[in-house]
């Protein structure tokens, strides 16, 4: 007969943990909303935001890998690709390997826009941190990381 014992969980740890996430998942995304309001074009709609990052971190990609990275419809990247492209922030051109492919990438105009919406959203955490102790920002930092992991799960 073995000693060793799991410890279980009582409903008040369920309880602890299910008021923590929620929490957790409500402050994270009014932080989430309040930084998206810190934009370069106010005219530009989060998935048209996003579309643009993705290319500026990960650079060129075809319609099908954009639409499958933001995890929406090849229709839906379509119409997204297409308005940027109209505003002059990405670009379209043949794949040097295969040229029925389309590839779409970022302009300058485009990168600027990513920019300047780094730049803003860097100074208001910047001024939010400001007006805290150091102990909480030592906490965020800390917090940072351990989302991270999260996200990386």
């Amino acid at each position: 007969m073995s000693t060793d014992t799991k410890p279980t969980q009582t409903p008040a740890d369920t309880d602890d943990h299910s008021a923590a996430a929620s929490e957790l998942r409500i402050a994270t995304f009014r932080l989430a909303r309040r930084m998206r309001t810190q934009r370069a074009v106010d005219s530009m709609s989060d998935g048209q935001f996003a579309v643009l990052a993705a290319l500026w971190v990960h650079g060129p990609h075809t319609l099908g890998e954009l639409a499958v990275r933001e995890r929406v419809s090849a229709p839906s990247m379509n119409r997204t690709v297409n308005c940027l492209q109209e505003s002059g922030y990405v670009a379209r051109s043949a794949d040097e390997n295969d040229g029925r492919k389309v590839v779409i990438s970022l302009t300058e105009e485009g990168r600027a826009v990513v920019d300047e919406t780094a730049r803003r959203r860097d100074a208001w955490v910047e001024a939010a941190l400001a007006d805290l102790t150091d102990d909480e920002r030592a906490t965020l930092a800390r917090a940072a990381g351990i989302m991270e992991r999260m996200v990386a799960r």
